[in-house]
Parts: structure tokens; C-alpha cells; sequence
């Protein structure tokens, strides 16, 4: 495998996140979700949404990518928890990473670098929300030491899943871990 680089993602990145979004979203839900989520989250609907957000980004959000020789390869974006079962943690909003380089440590690379930038805010915990049913995204968060600290139904209005709640309640522990490489 290549070497992995973490850096910020920029305004000229909404392209290739709103693409790889959609490809992994349908990947990983497609025994999960219903159909109407799969018609209404395209690429123009993802694109419009991740322009938004790269455009004016909010002072505490934070959009990491993962890159190799293969291009774009993982993202994760964290912010103000959307949800008051998050309470005061940060929500980490999306972990994705292309289901063809899986199970290489971007994944983990992805979270330590999150909770590097999160600290770096004064933050000192943080928490996602994972779809129940979602089995591997379950098991890499308790492989992370992500502990459930609750459940909520996401409001919709497409897809009012069923979402577990998994925190890290000292991020420091994360990130004294050592990502493979990170750039601003």
C-alpha cells in the first residue's frame, strides 16, 4: 500500500468528497437504508452540501481527507454535535473510507488525526452516531475504544434510522497513538 497523508480539506475538494460519499454511503447502507435515501443523497445532492460547508465553514469544524497514489481515499468531518444525547462532546459527523482500502489503518489514522485537531480546540471528547445494524462500523469503534454511550433516532426526513452512540472520553488517549502522517 502507499503512503496515506491526512490533510484539511478546501473548497476545491467538494467534488471528490461529495463522489466518495455517495459511493461508500451506498456501500454501506444498501441493506440498511430505503430506496427514497438512495435517489435523494446523489452526487449533485452531496456536492450542493459539501460545497456549503467548505465554502463557510463553521469555527469549530473540522474536514479531514485521507489520500494516497489512488486519490482520494477516506474523509471524516467533526463539529457541533447536531443531536443533546452527544452533550458536550464533539460529533464526529462522518468517518467513511473507501470499502477498497479498508482494513489498512486509514480508518484509525482518520479518528487519531480528528482527535489530534479536537484537542488542539480545547475539545476533550468527542462521539459518532453509527446506523444499528451497521456491524463493521460497530466493531472498529469498540476496536478504537469507543464506548456506547447511547442511541437516538435520527429525526430524517428521509431515513429516521436507528443510530448508536460511541465516545471517546479522553481524546488525548487517542491521540497519543501516532497517525501515519498528517498535514494541515
Amino acid at each position: 500500500m502507499s503512503a496515506v497523508n491526512i490533510r484539511s480539506a478546501r473548497l476545491d475538494d467538494a467534488k471528490a468528497v461529495a463522489d466518495l460519499h455517495v459511493a461508500v454511503w451506498r456501500h454501506t447502507y444498501h441493506a440498511l437504508a430505503p430506496s427514497k435515501a438512495f435517489v435523494a443523497l446523489d452526487e449533485e445532492h452531496r456536492f450542493a452540501s459539501w460545497h456549503k460547508r467548505l465554502s463557510s465553514p463553521a469555527a469549530d469544524q473540522i474536514v479531514l481527507l485521507a489520500e494516497s497514489g489512488a486519490g482520494l481515499v477516506g474523509f471524516a468531518a467533526a463539529g457541533t454535535p447536531s443531536q443533546a444525547i452527544f452533550d458536550r462532546r464533539s460529533e464526529i459527523k462522518h468517518l467513511y473510507v473507501d470499502p477498497q482500502h479498508k482494513r489498512r489503518g486509514i480508518g484509525r489514522a482518520l479518528l487519531e488525526t480528528m482527535a489530534a485537531r479536537l484537542v488542539e480546540q480545547g475539545r476533550r471528547s468527542a462521539a459518532i452516531g453509527v446506523v444499528a445494524g451497521n456491524g463493521p462500523a460497530i466493531a472498529f469503534y469498540e476496536a478504537q475504544g469507543g464506548r456506547q454511550a447511547g442511541s437516538y433516532t435520527d429525526p430524517g426526513p428521509l431515513w429516521r434510522s436507528h443510530n448508536l452512540v460511541y465516545a471517546w472520553d479522553d481524546l488525548e488517549a487517542l491521540v497519543r497513538r501516532q497517525p501515519m502522517s498528517s498535514a494541515p
